[in-house]
């Protein structure tokens, strides 16, 4: 009788370890839809102007204009972007590596245009 017991025991096992296989894991996917950052430029600076992201994570860059047009550029991130103002203008980003990049206002806005920049720090 034990014998019987721990042999439906172990067939239990094998076929609740075969569904198993047949579920797929829940993951990131298509379906799931990038996260959105919200990015306001300004004579002269970004808010914010600090942003981190998952290496390989796909997100969407809502940027905003609340003055004149600026420029989002970051060339290691393949960004090359004009923000126009009283328009949202969104942008899809991938990281290809960690790292900390610089991205600049590459449209002349003003005086002090030079210091017109924030970070992207890439993690692992």
């Amino acid at each position: 009788m034990d014998k019987n017991r721990i042999t439906l025991f172990l067939q239990f096992c094998v076929a609740l370890l075969a569904v198993a296989c047949l579920v797929p894991p829940r993951t990131a996917s298509a379906q799931d839809p990038p996260r959105v950052i919200e990015i306001s430029a300004k004579r002269f600076g970004f808010t914010p102007n600090q942003v981190t992201l998952k290496n390989g994570e796909t997100v969407t860059l809502r940027l905003t204009s609340e003055d004149v047009t600026h420029g989002f550029f970051a060339r290691p991130l393949k960004i090359d972007q004009e923000i126009e103002p009283g328009r949202t203008t969104e942008l899809t980003v991938t990281p290809q590596a960690a790292g900390v990049y610089t991205v600049i206002c590459h449209h002349f806005c003003g005086v002090n245009h030079g210091n017109m920049r924030m970070v992207i720090t890439v993690t692992e």
